[in-house]
């Protein structure tokens, strides 16, 4: 019942802009208003019976000024001002009732529920819960000054104070503790979701950052930007899909491209290659490049030998063959991190102009690498010599088409 009780709280007090947070805190501070109404009549009963009228009247007006204020809730869904409400009455009223029962025993220590403001207001997300704790501190200061002065005694039964004080201390002690755990597992689940929310951030930004500079910019290092001696860039460019773009659905487009450069994604990572963009049916990576390596030519030339043999078995869902168009080049570079909203980590020279050009001046299904590649990696893998070409740019230069690996 309780379990029924607290969802049906949660749904109805809970607005679509609350988080998890907010949520609790509503349910808990309804959910403890009501609890607290029944004992405030039986309390208020057995101070009547017992011709404690005055001391009647105080938990009495507990259960009127907190039905009023969770009719103003339900009304206006201003949650501060519950939460106002019912901290304030159980600061003040505890302390009232002390009074009127005629100090600390008489009353079974009763201004011992007043805690529960200051513990409240931390659990339940008040302002500068500190002053809570003051104020309690002060009403306790307050009680024992005037405590010579109170009658000393009451009507009610030496039994029956014995009775409250039991009641009061285990009733506080275990309403102290279960707020706290509840404050634990709000702390708890807000750490939970930091970290995933951090994991998450972390995830993005090395979707489009290698870890090696991902991790100098959370260092604070504000402007990244290194010089490589020597390392190899690798261009791969779909022939035909301006066409199969205009023959195919969106999303059956879509899908045939995220096939494609899912799996040239992959490649790259088997071969430690690091990919610096896809724009349109155009993938760019480099090979050395934010870690140096004596092997990038060696490295990127294998992976271009992969995508192509990728390509030319895949199929389009309709059956459609693909061709790739790939270039390579080497030599020394610039790379860094430009941007301030959306970084990008690219690569500047004539290094990566060549290498684009050995792309675009290739031929469909073969992979074409400069004359500064093939010196490096001629001992490894069997070459058919294209001869010079014109490339823009830079005039005429011997280049290769890789056959396979020796």
């Amino acid at each position: 019942m309780l379990l029924g009780l607290i969802d049906r709280i949660a749904r109805s007090v809970s607005g679509p802009a609350d988080d998890s947070e907010v949520r609790t805190q509503k349910t808990l501070l309804v959910l403890s208003a009501l609890l607290f109404l029944a004992p405030g009549l039986v309390w208020s009963a057995i101070y009547f019976v017992f011709d404690e009228r005055l001391s009647a009247a105080i938990p009495f007006m507990y259960v009127l000024v907190t039905l009023l204020g969770l009719v103003i809730f339900a009304l206006t869904h201003r949650f501060a001002l519950l939460r106002w409400i019912e901290l304030a009455l159980i600061l003040v009223l505890p302390f009232a009732l002390q009074l009127t029962l005629g100090g600390f025993v008489p009353s079974s220590g009763v201004v011992l529920w007043s805690l529960l403001a200051p513990i409240g207001a931390l659990v339940l997300g008040a302002p500068r819960p500190a002053l809570w704790l003051l104020a309690f501190l002060v009403l306790v200061a307050t009680s024992g000054a005037l405590e010579e002065s109170l009658r000393g005694t009451n009507a009610l039964p030496g039994s029956l104070r014995t009775a409250f004080f039991v009641l009061n201390i285990a009733a506080i002690s275990t309403l102290a503790v279960t707020l706290l755990a509840v404050f634990n597992r709000q702390r708890d689940q807000a750490m939970q979701l930091l970290a995933a929310e951090k994991e998450r951030s972390e995830g993005l930004l090395l979707n489009i950052l290698p870890k090696q500079i991902a991790d100098r910019l959370k260092a604070g290092e504000r402007r990244i930007a290194d010089a490589h001696a020597s390392a190899t860039v690798l261009f791969a460019d779909l022939v035909g899909s301006t066409a199969l773009a205009l023959e195919l659905p969106p999303d059956a487009l879509i899908g045939v491209l995220n096939d494609v450069f899912s799996r040239i994604d992959e490649l790259a990572q088997e071969h430690g290659i690091e990919k610096i963009r896809t724009i349109g049916d155009n993938w760019m990576g480099v090979s050395g490049v934010p870690r140096a390596r004596d092997d990038h030519a060696q490295a990127a030339v294998r992976m271009a030998l992969d995508v192509r043999d990728f390509i030319e078995r895949y199929r389009t869902p309709d059956g459609r063959r693909l061709a790739v168009r790939i270039g390579l080049n080497s030599g020394a570079l610039v790379a860094g991190v430009i941007g301030k909203h959306k970084f990008v980590y690219d690569v500047w020279s004539d290094t990566v102009n060549t290498a684009s050009r050995m792309e675009s001046q290739g031929v469909a299904g073969r992979v074409q690498v400069s004359q500064v590649t093939y010196a490096l990696v001629k001992d490894e893998f069997l070459f058919e010599e294209r001869g010079a070409i014109d490339v823009r740019g830079r005039g005429p230069l011997t280049t290769y088409f890789v056959l396979a690996a020796r």
